[in-house]
């Protein structure tokens, strides 16, 4: 008898509940811009200024004013190992399309580097090369 009580009263709060609070569809907006450099032919040289552009004709305008991230990455057993606590750049305007950093001095020879590009979601570059400055490691 408990039992049958304890459970009429347990869907009954659940029903009630369930229709005083009806829930409204939200729609997301994801911008995931195309990066068009660096490209797979690309090879930048620590310690010289780079550049990293994307496409802009897509951009909701909810999100004209959004600013973005670029990470640092490679490629390596299915991961992109990211390096988020050396952003290459953070709060430019996406609606830019492009945005220039220097390439940090300490890294090693990889064909396997990425970039990605944060707004609202992220968006991967293509492998390119990244080669130690011969001038600077001396």
């Amino acid at each position: 008898m408990l039992s049958t009580v304890f459970t009429f009263l347990v869907t009954f709060f659940f029903s009630v509940v369930a229709r005083a609070a009806p829930v409204q569809p939200v729609e997301l907006l994801v911008f995931s811009p195309t990066i068009t450099s660096p490209t797979g032919s690309t090879v930048w040289i620590t310690n010289t200024l780079a550049n990293v552009t994307w496409l802009t004709d897509n951009i909701p305008a909810e999100s004209q004013n959004s600013t973005g991230l670029l990470l640092l990455g490679y490629n390596s057993t299915g991961s992109e190992n990211l390096d988020i606590y050396h952003p290459l750049a953070s709060q430019f305007p996406l609606s830019q399309g492009w945005v220039q950093f220097t390439v940090p001095s300490n890294l090693t020879y990889k064909n396997d580097y990425i970039v990605v590009l944060f707004g609202d979601s992220g968006n991967a570059s293509p492998q390119f090369t990244i080669t130690p400055n011969n001038a600077t490691q001396a």
